[in-house]
């Protein structure tokens, strides 16, 4: 197969879609690897390390999509790549389909194959391709969070973990999965106090115990919620429903009571966000008030990191995409339920039931047409 890794066009997008070990990996599988000319520049990675490592570099996003068999990158395709789409193409990336029902119709209509990596799922129920981004927002939230604190910055002039004699911010993390556990653990690191709020109670248990009691869990609902932001100076949007819209567990009528300069930080904003006020921004232009609340919004925030970004990217999508390759996209589907879960459109058809759910649109059964 031939394999396409184009630049991404996003704003502010900088990772890309494959690095020089899994080019070497896929030669060595017997395929071929196109990239565009400096499609990894912006993640350090040049043109002749690709070269080096056995892809062959073409000029322009068409020369990639027009000739791949399998177009690998990292963001959901742009208005500008739609034209690019055709039968028999595989695309697979992030897509976040729910919240884009342009992209989706686009998709269907083109019988492009479009594998998501936030829906494979294996077996224990892990996400294995959305862990390591989930990873990197996690972090960067809560380093964001203490930058837009900053009174120059548009925040209440506070310092995350406080000094002697005065108290430290107050962070609400809603969610405890991957991201919400990693803006915990820097949040948590940095001094502040931190409280995280989930709705499972098995979840709050275990960062009881790994926090040894140094942070707050508390059991998600609405008053609950409520009452958390009253005092709270950063709040960390980290719900997930994967495949889905996010839930606006944030309601606009919350805000008010929030305190001047307090800062939201919402990481789910790529499912559509978890608060009614949130929309999506980009590193150009990142943040907005509503209520005198910071909002930052950002819909691809690991893209500020590319080179890690990148790297932890590739070591998870690589072994999937080899499967893709090597046995061929519907064997490769039908063997392993886990990358069946990733596929949302297919033939012509919407296959991802929170896809479908979230844009009250048919679903139909992959099983069916395979």
């Amino acid at each position: 197969m031939i394999i396409g890794v184009p630049r991404e066009v996003k704003d502010h997008e900088s990772r890309v879609g494959l690095v020089p070990h899994g080019v070497t990996a896929l030669l060595e599988s017997g395929h071929q690897v196109i990239v565009q000319t400096r499609a990894g520049h912006l993640s350090s990675i040049t043109d002749e390390e690709y070269v080096e490592a056995g892809a062959r570099i073409v000029p322009t996003a068409a020369d990639v999509w027009n000739q791949a068999d399998i177009v690998t990158k990292v963001k959901e395709p742009q208005s500008s790549e739609y034209g690019f789409f055709r039968e028999g193409l595989t695309l697979f990336t992030y897509l976040h389909l729910a919240p884009l029902p342009d992209l989706t119709q686009k998709l269907v209509e083109t019988k492009v194959t479009g594998v998501a990596y936030e829906t494979i799922q294996e077996k224990d129920g892990s996400l294995p391709l959305l862990t390591p981004m989930s990873e990197v927002a996690g972090r960067m939230s809560v380093q964001i969070g203490a930058q837009y604190l900053e009174a120059p910055n548009g925040g209440r002039g506070v310092l995350l973990g406080g000094i002697p004699g005065v108290a430290p911010a107050n962070v609400v993390v809603l969610g405890g999965g991957i991201v919400g556990h990693n803006a915990a653990k820097m949040a948590f690191g940095l001094g502040a106090n931190v409280t995280i709020i989930d709705r499972n109670l098995n979840r709050l248990r275990e960062l009881d115990d790994i926090y040894n009691g140094g942070v707050i869990t508390l059991a998600s609902n609405l008053w609950t919620i409520r009452e958390s932001l009253r005092t709270a100076d950063l709040v960390i949007g980290a719900v997930l429903i994967p495949g889905a819209s996010a839930p606006r567990l944030v309601r606009r009528d919350m805000l008010p009571l929030m305190k001047r300069g307090a800062v939201i930080v919402d990481v789910a904003i790529d499912q559509g966000g978890c608060c009614e006020t949130s929309h999506a921004t980009t590193h150009t232009d990142p943040v907005y008030y509503v209520d005198n609340v910071l909002h930052y919004c950002v819909s691809n925030m690991p893209a500020a990191v590319p080179h890690t970004s990148t790297y932890g990217l590739n070591n998870a999508t690589l072994p999937y995409l080899l499967q893709l390759a090597n046995k061929g996209v519907a064997k490769a589907i039908a063997e392993n339920p886990a990358l069946a879960l990733g596929v949302n459109t297919y033939k012509g058809h919407v296959t991802y039931p929170g896809v479908a759910e979230s844009q009250n649109i048919p679903c139909t059964d992959l099983q069916s047409l395979l």
